[in-house]
């Protein structure tokens, strides 16, 4: 697989492009790589072929379209390495987190290939029978974006291709070039025009949600851009998914173990480098033990590395690009010129090389604080005080996201009674991000619509038909 060479791939095979845009590593700022930007031409081509592939790869039989999405699976296995590879020098996530996201995707591809939307037989008597039976959309097109480019891509891609659709997927414009490999060297396994991917910038993203070719939008990004996708998407009723931003509260009561109960806090908050949209962006520490659970935090974090992805003694890496780095100094302007305390952390050193910034506790900012109110999308994270149950619900639930939460403690009864009237898609108690394919994901709130993984997920990448069937010949 050669990492110097990146095409598009539509209908089955490579596409260049007139215009290409850079791609940089985050970890040292250095241009990596010159990707191709696609035309509103390119795209057309790209949803024509998927609609010509859709009939026949609708009628394959289901077993056989398992089969090509293991295989995708069973290719992206065997090469791993050099996945993990671009990975880092693309995202800039060490090798654990690569491995964490490359081994995820193998086994993704795997389980939702074994899975299956049985029709559902609702009456079958002598005189009359009925049938909900689950058929494909047509055409989805897939937006990824750049923290988990490849997993994020499978929950796409998986789903899409089991339940018999076709698929025109772009991936960020910041990470582009493992979802442009995946596509090329898994083009043999599947019919021409049933899996596509271009790269390119927003506008390529306005093309594909208002393009009348196509009958799906999957989105995983941000909020505001969410609700871009949705109006775009209004002009022919596409179906969508959304898989939006979030402002997870974790819950921390006063029987926790603070030495036990700091690492799993810090990596519920800083995984990735807090860019992700399930990390823990407020922690609420009972005020029985705030000062022991935020001096272990301070302690573990010291034992953090941050640096380089590539190198392998390496915790953290980098923010993924410089937008978004603008945005997380954002944050750590607003503390400083508020006067908030920093437990740890507060300033970057902007002489260094690549997009980086030190991970960072803020010590009880006020609750109406923009760190607190915001989502960072970065390691700067805010340490709050609570002593009433009452009290820290409705502060955890004041936020206009639902996407996770978790609570921590050691009396069970208490942890499950606060976390069921948690607002959010997924609630951890003692644990957090966990995940499987075998579960729904998805947000409340403004958080997102639909859900993915699951047969609840796979069921958002069909129509529901109902078939009823007199069998009475002797009334026609």
């Amino acid at each position: 697989m050669r990492q110097d060479d990146y095409v598009m791939t539509i209908n089955g095979k490579p596409a260049r492009s007139r215009a290409t845009t850079p791609v940089f590593n985050p970890a040292t700022g250095e241009t990596i790589a010159e990707v191709p930007v696609a035309s509103q031409d390119q795209l057309d081509e790209a949803v024509a072929a998927a609609r010509a592939a859709f009939p026949g790869w609708a009628a394959t039989p289901i077993e056989e379209r398992q089969a090509a999405v293991a295989a995708i699976g069973d290719r992206l296995e065997a090469h791993a390495e050099e996945f993990m590879a671009l990975l880092t020098r693309e995202q800039g996530k060490p090798r654990a987190g690569a491995e964490w996201e490359v081994g995820g995707s193998v086994i993704w591809f795997r389980a939702i290939a074994g899975q299956s939307l049985p029709e559902e037989v609702l009456e079958d008597s002598a005189e009359h029978r009925v049938v909900t039976r689950y058929t494909p959309l047509g055409v989805v097109g897939g937006i990824t974006p750049w923290n988990f480019p490849i997993l994020l891509a499978v929950w796409k891609i998986a789903p899409a291709l089991v339940a018999g659709n076709c698929l025109v997927l772009k991936p960020s414009p910041f990470t582009p070039l493992c979802t442009l490999k995946l596509a090329e060297l898994v083009a043999d396994l599947l019919p021409p025009g049933v899996f596509n991917v271009l790269s390119g910038d927003d506008d390529l993203g306005k093309w594909l949600t208002a393009h009348p070719g196509i009958d799906k939008i999957a989105f995983t990004g941000n909020t505001e851009t969410g609700k871009h996708v949705m109006r775009s998407a209004a002009g022919n009723l596409k179906r969508i998914t959304l898989e939006l931003g979030g402002n997870d509260p974790a819950i921390v009561l006063p029987d926790v173990d603070p030495e036990k109960v700091a690492p799993q806090l810090f990596w519920a908050a800083f995984q990735n480098n807090a860019q992700f949209c399930n990390a823990a962006k407020r922690v609420y520490i009972h005020a029985d033990v705030y000062e022991q659970v935020r001096d272990a935090l301070v302690a573990y974090a010291r034992t953090v590395k941050v640096g380089n992805g590539a190198e392998a003694d390496t915790d953290l890496g980098p923010i993924q690009n410089r937008p978004q780095l603008e945005k997380v100094k954002e944050y750590f302007a607003d503390c400083t010129k508020n006067g908030y305390t920093f437990a740890l952390g507060g300033e970057i050193d902007e002489s260094a090389p690549g997009w980086f910034v030190p991970v960072t506790l803020v010590d009880d900012p006020p609750e109406d604080s923009r760190l607190v109110k915001e989502e960072p999308f970065g390691p700067i994270l805010p340490l709050l005080r609570w002593s009433d149950e009452e009290d820290v619900i409705a502060r955890a639930n004041d936020t206009e996201w639902g996407l996770g939460a978790s609570v921590w403690g050691k009396d069970l009864e208490a942890v499950e009674r606060i976390g069921r009237r948690i607002e959010a898609g997924t609630v951890w108690l003692n644990e957090v991000h966990q995940y499987s394919p075998a579960q729904a994901f998805g947000g409340h709130k403004q958080s997102g619509i639909g859900c993915e993984n699951s047969l609840h997920g796979l069921m958002e990448y069909t129509n529901w038909q109902t078939i009823t069937i007199n069998k009475r010949p002797d009334t026609v």
